[in-house]
């Protein structure tokens, strides 16, 4: 994958600070400077200035992109990292710390070869692709690495949205995105609401694979606990409906219109908005043979909650603070 030399030219003047624009929202930086920057970059440098700082950055942002891509949406992490210090907000110059000058102007680049440039909650800039949506690995760290505050408290907002939605709500509004987010294509609720074709799933999509090959994901959510009771009560979900559903999803196949032809689903999420037990675990462990008990995968709702924080998603409009009412012009008192 290569980008256009305009737009490789057009960074590399914001990497130098040159030019009019250019100087205007970022640092002028000297030979040493790139050197540092590039360092900083873990970048490998090639040999030679050529005829001027902004030919030889370039270049250099030419070879980066010339090294294997995770995916055609996903560029190297080598030039993910320079424009995470590229856009530092430590560097904002003439302009608030979210550099919006120099964010627009990036982008006038960048969705030029179908990318954007954001800033994340934690005040880094990343790159997600245009079409797809989908965003580089430096976007999605461990899921177990530790919150910063706000984090927290938008991981608490969403904990008590979970608690008030329903399945329908929990696979729209939550499921969903965060799935289209993490790079799985053809995200596609399979009629929830009037459970037509279902077969045991609510969602299916699938995840190409570097070598082009795709896998296809079933999903199966609920909405509250999954337990392993003989009597469950009213909100829970007992795992041998589960486990029902759970054959049917991995035995009925699919059909793709991009590639024309009928699939079955290689792997299967089991989502509970609630915990899933041990014993639930367990149980359809032992029910499962050898080789369907390998396809099954877990998700509760501390995976669901950590995995939309880290993915940097929005919360969902039901889940926003209430804002404070407009003071009527009006009204004297």
């Amino acid at each position: 994958m290569k980008f256009r030399h305009k737009t490789l030219n057009e960074i590399a003047d914001m990497i130098c600070g040159n030019a009019q624009v250019a100087d205007r929202y970022f640092q002028y930086r000297t030979t040493n400077t790139l050197d540092e920057f590039f360092n900083d970059a873990e970048a490998r440098h090639i040999e030679g200035y050529g005829s001027s700082r902004a030919r030889w950055t370039a270049d250099m942002l030419d070879s980066i992109l010339s090294e294997p891509w995770p995916s055609p949406t996903i560029p190297p992490d080598t030039f993910a990292r320079v424009i995470r210090l590229l856009m530092e907000q430590e560097d904002a110059k003439d302009e608030p710390p979210d550099r919006p000058g120099a964010l627009a102007q990036l982008n006038k680049s960048l969705q030029r070869e179908g990318f954007q440039a954001f800033y994340g909650s934690d005040g880094h800039c990343y790159l997600r692709h245009i079409v797809t949506g989908s965003a580089g690995t430096l976007l999605h760290p461990s899921p177990h690495r530790p919150f910063t505050p706000a984090e927290v408290e938008k991981r608490k907002r969403l904990s008590e949205y979970l608690d008030r939605i329903s399945e329908d709500e929990l696979i729209e509004q939550v499921l969903l995105p965060v799935f289209r987010q993490l790079g799985f294509h053809r995200v596609t609720a399979a009629g929830h609401k009037d459970k037509a074709l279902e077969y045991g799933k609510d969602v299916w999509m699938r995840y190409q694979l570097p070598t082009q090959h795709f896998l296809y994901f079933g999903l199966q959510a609920k909405k509250g606990k999954l337990d392993s009771a003989g009597a469950t009560k009213g909100g829970n979900a007992n795992v041998a409906e589960v486990h029902h559903q759970a054959l049917m999803m991995l035995a009925h196949e699919i059909f793709d219109p991009e590639t024309s032809r009928r699939v079955l689903v290689d792997h299967a999420f089991i989502v509970a908005g609630g915990e899933i037990t041990k014993p639930a675990r367990a149980w359809l462990g032992n029910a499962l043979d050898a080789s369907k008990r390998s396809q099954i995968m877990f998700m509760d709702r501390d995976d669901i909650l950590n995995l939309y924080v880290v993915a940097n998603l929005p919360l969902p409009e039901g889940a926003l603070p209430d804002q404070p009412a407009e003071p009527d012009p009006w009204d004297p008192f």
